[in-house]
């Protein structure tokens, strides 16, 4: 089984944060009957599912309806947000079953102060509401060295509102059980015309994820914004022949060497990191 696999409910997002790849697919959400079909087809290849790639999943009108469905299949399932949208629809989702959220605090650096202060405030209120539902926070700051400062101001704010131990560990600090602030470093996409990042490749890509774009394109990563690597459609073909075929076995085999059968892979700056600790 794969840890994880990302349905991206919805390309559309309604920021236009300067560390995001965006892409330049047709603007579309996902019907009710596709995500029902997808989450079928998915039966015995997870437990988790991301409701994301591109876009902003908290847009997508039927996401309640979605929560609740893929719990009934058995499914936990996770969001990233960049939390502007939570103060109108977080008791929604609460309410639909939500095991895990993910908010991009960072997707608000570029903020004023006081912008950024209400924007905050909003992110405490759903989440002290949804860690006392027993849902899991994490509050992302991936981008370590370039947020002028605004990561201290924010984590200040959250250590006004929230209550805890506030210990350190792997990947930032434990504020409470299920409440967790992370941090990370900026990374840079995967693009077709940017440079060669290295002659040794690494990723986890098809080894404990993949994903599926809302036209049902399914792609070996989460960062394949725009579909590069398309190795085959769920609503034409079961999944486990799309993820055997003989494009992704040369994939899986080539990361194996440290290597990239792919022309998009050799230039991720993301799969670096593995590279280099793998």
């Amino acid at each position: 089984m794969y840890s994880r696999v990302y349905i991206e409910i919805t390309n559309v997002c309604n920021m236009n944060c300067s560390f995001c790849h965006g892409h330049s697919r047709d603007k579309r959400f996902m019907s009710e009957d596709a995500f029902n079909l997808i989450l079928d087809r998915l039966s015995g290849q997870t437990e988790y599912i991301y409701y994301h790639l591109m876009g902003e999943p908290l847009l997508h009108p039927l996401l309640p309806v979605f929560l609740k469905t893929a719990k009934n299949k058995g499914y936990k399932s996770m969001i990233t947000t960049n939390g502007t949208l939570l103060n109108k629809c977080g008791d929604d989702i609460i309410n639909a079953g939500i095991h895990k959220v993910n908010i991009s605090v960072h997707s608000f650096e570029e903020s004023d102060n006081d912008e950024y202060l209400n924007y905050l405030g909003k992110i405490a209120d759903f989440a002290e509401k949804a860690n006392y539902a027993g849902v899991i926070i994490v509050l992302r700051f991936w981008n370590n060295g370039i947020d002028e400062a605004k990561n201290n101001f924010a984590i200040d704010y959250f250590r006004s509102r929230f209550d805890g131990d506030w210990a350190e560990n792997s990947k930032g600090l434990r504020i409470r059980n299920k409440m967790f602030i992370e941090y990370g470093d900026r990374f840079g996409w995967p693009d077709k015309n940017a440079e060669i990042q290295g002659d040794e490749v690494f990723c986890y890509g098809l080894r404990d994820h993949f994903g599926i774009l809302c036209d049902g394109t399914i792609v070996p990563c989460c960062l394949d914004s725009d579909g590069v690597i398309n190795l085959g459609n769920v609503f034409d073909s079961d999944i486990e022949s799309i993820l055997s075929s003989e494009r992704a076995a040369a994939m899986k085999s080539a990361f194996d060497c440290r290597k990239a059968s792919e022309e998009l892979c050799r230039r991720c700056a993301y799969a670096q990191r593995f590279s280099k600790t793998k």
